[in-house]
């Protein structure tokens, strides 16, 4: 069987703004196909980063070439640093001088950061385009890619400046895994992990069960694995776009993951690994609030340390946790949101108003 037959096909149910989900090995090849398919027209703007335009920017280039499309790369400097408003005006120059139309598409290509920028462009550019995230890391393929999220970073704090903008399509080549290195690959098992403490036990005890091979990078296992948490990404996504309730059970672990994040510069951890940090703080602080069963934080802590994340807590004071975390955006009424783990596969939104229980969450955090 042809590989590029080999994929999953799902669809966001949002309405108009609807689009469908393709996961599978080899998918870059059909990027001039799929923008065909949505009726984009020339030109198409590329934007990736400077390390995944050295590995696929030119094979995407050549695909939507071979359906007809006039396209060029945009590119800019790989990491979170470059998340800021500099390179959305560096990228705004590069689209004036390409001159697409409305009509015209966006390919947002790479990890979380390109596809954030890439979708924050589309969003705002000519008062919006529509693009294709083509999303080449597995936090993106899990999380970032799927859901409209758009935006960069302030120094305030992280995605701070930002607009929900839905993609037209997603497409997951899930061989672009191949050129991850293992920290990259356990920042994005964070999410899936994540993904099962929130809405799926039966995920949860399958990443327990098959961890070695996804740390392996077996590709027959995320075929099945990033389907399935797109499925729950989706879901979240139908019944609630604009994050006004349900959504923001996507954001467990990342109260004080982004915290940890602003804090460190965004060069100390990976997206994942704060996210990681976040996750096993907020389940202990469930714990003493008398929400999260201990047997939940056990079984957390158990999978992170054998897949080993970096949980040592950083050398941050609670105060300074705290100061950062009031800067988020979902901060509500003055009050901290978190996200608690009733039982696994099952969470529950709820404002902390006593600070010293968060100060001395933290102060006492046990690492596994």
């Amino acid at each position: 069987m042809n590989d590029q037959k080999k994929y999953t096909e799902m669809t966001v149910g949002l309405g108009e703004r609807s689009y469908p989900i393709l996961a599978g090995p080899n998918l870059l090849d059909l990027i001039g196909e799929h923008a065909k398919e949505m009726g984009l027209l020339s030109p198409i703007a590329i934007i990736t980063d400077s390390n995944v335009k050295s590995l696929y920017a030119e094979r995407v280039l050549q695909s939507l070439e071979n359906s007809g499309f006039t396209a060029r790369i945009l590119d800019f400097p790989a990491g979170e640093s470059s998340k800021h408003l500099q390179t959305v005006s560096a990228l705004y120059d590069g689209m004036v001088s390409l001159g697409p139309e409305r009509k015209s598409g966006v390919i947002a290509l790479g990890g979380g950061v390109p596809g954030d920028i890439a979708g924050f462009v589309a969003a705002t550019y000519l008062r919006g385009m529509r693009f294709i995230q083509v999303p080449t890391t597995l936090l993106a393929q899990v999380d970032s890619a799927v859901g409209g999220k758009v935006g960069v970073d302030h120094a305030g704090g992280k995605n701070l400046i930002g607009a929900f903008h839905q993609p037209c399509r997603v497409t997951i080549d899930t061989r672009t895994l191949q050129t991850l290195d293992r920290r990259q690959i356990k920042a994005g098992l964070a999410e899936i992990i994540k993904h099962g403490v929130i809405a799926d036990e039966a995920l949860f005890q399958r990443i327990c069960d098959i961890l070695d091979r996804l740390l392996a990078v077996d590709d027959a296992i995320y075929q099945e694995i990033i389907p399935w948490n797109c499925r729950i990404k989706a879901n979240v996504v139908e019944q609630d776009e604009k994050e006004s309730g349900l959504r923001a059970i996507l954001n467990f672990g990342h109260t004080i993951g982004h915290a940890l994040e602003t804090l460190t510069g965004y060069e100390h951890y990976l997206h994942g690994e704060a996210v990681a940090i976040g996750m096993l703080v907020e389940a202990q602080l469930g714990e003493r609030l008398g929400i999260t069963p201990l047997a939940v934080v056990e079984a957390l802590a158990s999978l992170l340390r054998k897949a080993d994340y970096p949980l040592e807590k950083p050398d941050i004071s609670a105060d300074r946790l705290l100061d950062s975390m009031f800067r988020d955006k979902k901060v509500e009424r003055g009050r901290l949101r978190f996200i608690f783990p009733a039982k696994m596969g099952d969470v529950t939104i709820q404002d902390v108003e006593d600070l010293d229980l968060i100060r001395d969450t933290w102060d006492q955090y046990m690492q596994p």
